[in-house]
């Protein structure tokens, strides 16, 4: 067996980040930008209002009162100046008429018979956005490698792109194995258990940014198996769970190897998850993971979410570690390192962790109950109170609650 970071090590050597693509702009949220993107021109494109008010020279103010000389409203431009002594009734956005250089909003003048009155002090610039105030012409405004979010959108919007290029979106076979798997919508007999590992399997997938394709169920039969592995490699990636252990219907391994493939390690030191195999057939990563569907969702977590989240481009590819206290004692009796399912909570800004109970890896409540995992060293003991790093699977427990039934 090797190690949890020897097995990532080997994984993500051999992880190689995918092609380009162009897609729309609204297509790109989330992805990685693959080109770097300089801005075509000035934004703003010209000295313009930021309030409605009136635009004039800041010379003039002294005189206390000015001319109003005509109007300018958002979306037209003026050529002619402005004469001394005038000023402008402006609306936000319009561009400032030659001649000014400072803005007075309107509630802060008084106007009566086509004259304003300041009511208090102006400053030169006052309400004024400046051309290239946000962006210049030449300059980069977003990176290669960069994480799209909907700011991100928005300024390659505004630069007029309508479409951007990223790093492909990896597309990740998911195929599970055993006689004894039936499909959902199937009522379970004797003998016979639901197909939850390609449905967990393949969400993963998605939350991480990749695109699914459901392989179902290999039958345990050597033909059957290398078959349905064959169709998997006209994917980017593929992953199965079960028939990766030593029974004699586990025959995804040998299957491997059939197809000219090169198994770099079979199992890890680690529980839930032990029976892991990660080879290249192809070319192609290939991720066998284990039967048990906590045990596949964990080696999923610690294996697969990062490679793929590399091959689409990303650079920070881990789950976050936060400090938390332990509220109950846990307790690791074995040989290799337990990643304990637990529930984490920020009880006045502290974290607070509980394990969630029997920690079978056939047990997928521990999992649903779960949005962190503590690593417990082999044979250890870690009292109530203890301090604890965890690996957090998600942060929507850190987001504000809405209003209570009795406030709506």
């Amino acid at each position: 067996m090797i190690s949890i970071e020897e097995a990532r090590r080997i994984i993500l050597s051999h992880s190689q980040r995918l092609g380009a693509e162009e897609v729309p702009i609204l297509h790109s949220l989330g992805r990685i930008a693959a080109e770097d993107t300089f801005a075509p021109w000035d934004i703003p494109a010209a000295d313009h209002s930021a309030m409605d008010g009136y635009a004039f020279a800041h010379a003039d103010a002294a005189a206390g009162n000015l001319t109003i000389c005509g109007f300018l409203p958002a979306g037209e431009t003026r050529t002619e100046p402005v004469l001394t002594g005038c000023a402008v009734k402006i609306m936000t956005g319009a561009p400032l008429p030659p001649g000014c250089d400072t803005v007075v909003p309107q509630e802060d003048v008084e106007e009566s018979d086509g004259v304003i009155r300041f009511t208090g002090t102006v400053k030169k610039g006052d309400h004024v956005r400046c051309r290239g105030e946000d962006v210049t012409a030449g300059e980069r405004v977003i990176s290669t490698g960069a994480c799209l979010r909907p700011q991100e959108l928005g300024m390659l919007s505004s630069l007029g792109k309508t479409a951007v290029a990223v790093f492909r979106r990896v597309r990740v076979a998911v195929l599970s194995t055993g006689d004894e798997l039936i499909q959902p919508g199937s009522m379970p007999v004797p003998g016979k258990i639901i197909n939850s590992n390609s449905f967990s399997i393949a969400a993963q997938v998605l939350e991480a940014g990749g695109e699914p394709v459901m392989l179902g169920i290999a039958r345990d039969d050597r033909e059957i198996t290398r078959t349905k592995i064959l169709e998997g490699m006209q994917a980017d990636v593929l992953i199965t769970t079960g028939g990766v252990s030593v029974g004699d219907r586990d025959f995804v391994r040998e299957a491997l190897q059939e197809l000219g493939g090169e198994i770099l390690f079979w199992k890890v030191a680690m529980k839930p998850g032990k029976p892991v195999a990660f080879a290249m057939v192809r070319g192609k990563p290939v991720f066998a993971l284990p039967g048990n569907p906590v045990a596949a969702m964990v080696a999923f977590e610690q294996f697969v979410r990062p490679s793929l989240l590399k091959m689409m481009g990303h650079s920070r590819i881990f789950r976050p570690i936060v400090r938390g206290t332990l509220v109950e004692a846990a307790a690791n009796r074995g040989n290799r390192p337990h990643l304990v399912r637990c529930a984490v909570e920020l009880v006045e800004g502290c974290y607070v962790v509980s394990v969630t109970g029997n920690q079978s890896s056939a047990r997928l409540s521990s999992l649903t109950s779960c949005n962190g995992l503590l690593k417990l060293p082999p044979d250890s003991l870690l009292d109530a109170g203890a301090e604890v790093d965890v690996q957090l699977l998600d942060r929507h427990f850190e987001m504000g609650e809405g209003p209570s039934e009795a406030d709506r």
